[in-house]
């Protein structure tokens, strides 16, 4: 039996009821249009009833399809993402017009489905209001306390070359994939920092940690969840989603393990850990009765976003970098005619040694710039109305600071769409700084680990390169490499291996 059956409505009032259903989605879309003309909302192509502009959109390079409707509709315009009113904004210009110059009313991020599902809120990277400012502040100074921009991270990134260095070593020339070393490498500094310890590569619980990371950064922002996100009724029809749940909830489980066994063990007077340091502020909230901030809630959320943030993006910049300096064997040639004149091969390199380094540092920045690693943005919100570049944009707004139109901006870069170190470099040879290089974001929602990255990047790919010489596996040449992008939550390459050859000491 059907549903419309088992009503059992006369064939006229199901009609009718079809109709008025028609007719109010009629209105409400009409209303829609007549309040963007009233509100002189940013221009953009016309939205269909409850679907908007998703007929149109490639939702696998979405990036790249918003970049040309803005050859149609200018730098800031307004697309529907099914009902959803979404801005787009295009280009460095507008980019650090809105985050920076209006950086309070750009600050909030977007309530996506998916995530407010897995985090209700909480945390630093899809929280929101005061939780979100409290959160912030006090991974920000928690985080410095404990080394962050510090000669203790220095030495913990060195220390961890080490470790990395060795397991490089035991393939001995042979092809094998980077992906899981270089995404341990950098997890283990981030542990050092929030747990107070690194672990082996082998360790199995740190191997679904980082497992779970990788994993969502592949299915967090596919064109399903993308659907999930705007159209969550279709859930039951979607699977990338639901795979992003259950991770989240594997690692909170491992996360709460982890907080039984610190918190019977922390010391007030002896703090080693930010993890130390979150339940030394939940104790002082329990003695106040207050439990407004540092709740369980906000643990796991904070502990899943430093581990996601303080891992995926600099693992897979990395590893960007090993497959462009084997795409351009020349470049890499110069990073290692350097590397041995300002260092040598005895010993690490440091921080200090970047100001000589000029021609390293431009290859690491356009590394950054051209590995894109967040092409979207994570999406922000308008938190009040706001009159911006001559158009009224609604509080609530969702809005996409698309990165890739900054990164890659005709207007900003000589030779965009090529891998040219130039870009960082004046006509002298030294390192230039560009304004437009923004792959941290900008604002209010800028990535609070942006310089421990930079730290990471420099001296993981520095110290790599003074070890070894990069190159494809054999029947592969220079040219064969791929580097069309795949695109989740961040952007990397396509799957490759690499063999890492010891240079001569």
């Amino acid at each position: 039996m059907s549903v419309l059956s088992s009503l059992s409505l006369p064939n006229s009032d199901i009609l009718l009821a079809v109709l008025l259903v028609v007719v109010l989605v009629a209105a409400i879309h009409l209303f829609i249009l007549k309040r963007t003309s009233i509100c002189k909302l940013p221009p953009g192509p016309t939205p269909l009833p409850l679907i908007g502009n998703m007929h149109t959109l490639d939702l696998k390079r979405l990036d790249k399809h918003l970049m040309k409707l803005a050859d149609v509709y200018g730098t800031v315009y307004t697309i529907y993402l099914g009902n959803r009113r979404t801005v787009v904004l295009i280009g460095y210009d507008a980019v650090k017009d809105a985050l920076v110059n209006h950086a309070e009313q750009f600050a909030e991020r977007s309530h996506l489905t998916v995530f407010e599902t897995t985090a209700k809120g909480n945390g630093i990277i899809f929280g929101h209001g005061e939780s979100w400012k409290q959160m912030r502040r006090f991974t920000l100074s928690t985080l410095r306390d404990f080394g962050m921009g510090k000669n203790t991270t220095e030495d913990r990134i060195i220390e961890e070359t080490g470790h990395l260095i060795k397991v490089f070593e035991s393939y001995q020339g042979q092809p094998f994939d980077a992906t899981f070393i270089l995404n341990s490498a950098a997890s283990n500094i981030l542990c050092s920092m929030v747990l107070g310890n690194r672990f082996d590569y082998k360790d199995s619980t740190f191997l679904t940690l980082i497992r779970i990371v990788h994993e969502n950064a592949k299915f967090g922002a596919s064109p399903k969840t993308q659907l999930y996100n705007i159209f969550p009724f279709l859930g039951f029809l979607l699977s990338d989603h639901k795979k992003v749940i259950e991770n989240i909830k594997e690692f909170h489980v491992i996360l709460k393990n982890v907080y039984n066994e610190y918190r019977s063990k922390v010391c007030k007077d002896n703090v080693r850990s930010y993890i130390e340091a979150f339940i030394i502020k939940q104790q002082e909230e329990d003695l106040k009765n207050t439990n407004l901030y540092f709740h369980e809630g906000n643990y796991l959320s904070l502990m899943t976003n430093l581990f996601s943030a303080g891992t995926e993006t600099t693992s897979t910049t990395l590893l960007w970098g090993l497959l462009l300096m084997m795409k351009f064997p020349h470049i890499q040639k110069k990073v290692h005619e350097e590397i041995d004149a300002v260092i040598g091969k005895q010993r690490n390199p440091r921080m200090d040694d970047r100001k000589n380094m000029p021609y390293t540092d431009a290859v690491v920045h356009e590394i950054q710039r051209v590995a894109n690693v967040f092409p979207l943005n994570l999406l922000h919100e308008t938190t009040m109305d706001t009159h911006f570049r001559g158009y009224f944009i609604p509080k609530g707004t969702q809005v996409i600071p698309v990165l890739t139109s900054v990164l890659f901006d005709s207007t900003q870069w000589e030779t965009p769409e090529e891998f040219n170190p130039s870009h960082f470099l004046d006509s002298n040879g030294k390192f230039l700084k560009k304004d437009a290089f923004l792959p941290f974001s900008a604002g209010r929602r800028i990535c609070p680990g942006e310089s421990i990255a930079k730290m990471e990047l420099f001296l993981f790919f520095t110290t790599l390169f003074q070890t070894f010489c990069f190159c494809p596996p054999p029947g592969i040449s220079a040219s064969d490499l791929d580097l069309t992008p795949v695109i989740g939550l961040t952007s990397s390459p396509k799957h490759f291996k690499v063999c890492a050859l010891k240079r001569g000491t």
